[in-house]
């Protein structure tokens, strides 16, 4: 197809992904476009505005993209990337796609961090898969001292290549079990954070993205998808000192089940957050 013009192989993509079932079809058709063409979403915009062509490689290449995208294979596998606050991290099979949502989280345990008055803080992200939160803390919190803690192999081979690319001195992977994660930190951390996979057994994500790409071992949390949260607030407890604060990501409908597991295990100050929707997004709570 030489001499396509951006604008009508845009209009294209966006009807493809309509059909097919994709939320926000146009925004998607942009970063694919951008993904090809080696340009941001505004550059794809502007060419198209000003009427610029495709070559018949760079429209065989983009359509080819759109057909991916089609069939649901998430955005950031087909372009290797995933956005996350300020980073631009490397996702893939294997290992689970930063969410928006979780930004929001992120932040809880970063004006935590920033709060701490020692001069180093120390931040560690249980379940880190791609990196994402431990990155964030370690770059918007220059200070501090950041572990990302994984145990899937196949998540910790984005999450070491993340690590590296970012470059954040501060920041460090291990590659360990949860249950044995940093013992030579116990009673000496300040912020501990997870969105650990909490998802029932029994419940089946209704997306394709989510349901056909994500890693199983990132979404199920067991029978009532508690079992990792679980976990996570016994290591925590054994990593915080007292009046540590921990940040938990889970699902809509489990605040209340989570509040309950953490004062049967002794924390305090228990405070449920809404994300932007108006639904309940995050816990948060300190160890006596």
């Amino acid at each position: 197809m030489p001499g396509q013009a951006i604008a009508e192989a845009l209009e294209r993509a966006v009807l493809v992904l309509d059909e097919a079932g994709v939320a926000g079809a146009r925004v998607d058709a942009e970063l694919l476009m951008g993904h090809v063409l080696d340009l941001s979403r505004g550059a794809v915009q502007a060419k198209a505005a000003v009427g610029a062509e495709l070559s018949a490689a760079e429209a065989a290449e983009f359509f080819d993209l759109v057909r991916r995208r089609a069939s649901r294979e998430p955005l950031q596998h087909i372009t290797g990337r995933g956005a996350f606050r300020n980073l631009n991290l490397a996702v893939g099979p294997g290992v689970f796609v930063p969410r928006p949502e979780t930004e929001f989280v992120a932040q809880f345990a970063i004006d935590a961090l920033r709060a701490v008055a020692v001069p180093q803080p120390i931040g560690i992200d249980l379940g880190t898969g791609s990196g994402a939160i431990a990155l964030a803390m370690a770059t918007e919190v220059p200070h501090a001292l950041v572990y990302g803690v994984e145990v899937s192999p196949r998540a910790f081979i984005w999450t070491t290549q993340n690590f590296r690319e970012t470059a954040a001195d501060n920041a460090t992977a291990v590659f360990i079990d949860l249950a044995d994660a940093l013992p030579q930190l116990n009673g000496t951390v300040d912020v501990v954070i997870s969105n650990p996979p909490y998802i029932p057994l029994g419940a089946i994500p209704r997306d394709p993205e989510v349901r056909l790409f994500d890693p199983e071992i990132a979404l199920y949390g067991g029978e009532d998808g508690l079992d990792v949260v679980r976990q996570v607030s016994t290591t925590a407890g054994r990593l915080l000192h007292p009046g540590g604060i921990l940040v938990l990501e889970h699902g809509e409908l489990q605040a209340a089940p989570i509040a309950a597991l953490l004062a049967a295990d002794g924390w305090s100050a228990i405070a449920h957050h809404r994300d932007l929707l108006g639904r309940d997004r995050a816990t948060t709570a300190l160890l006596r």
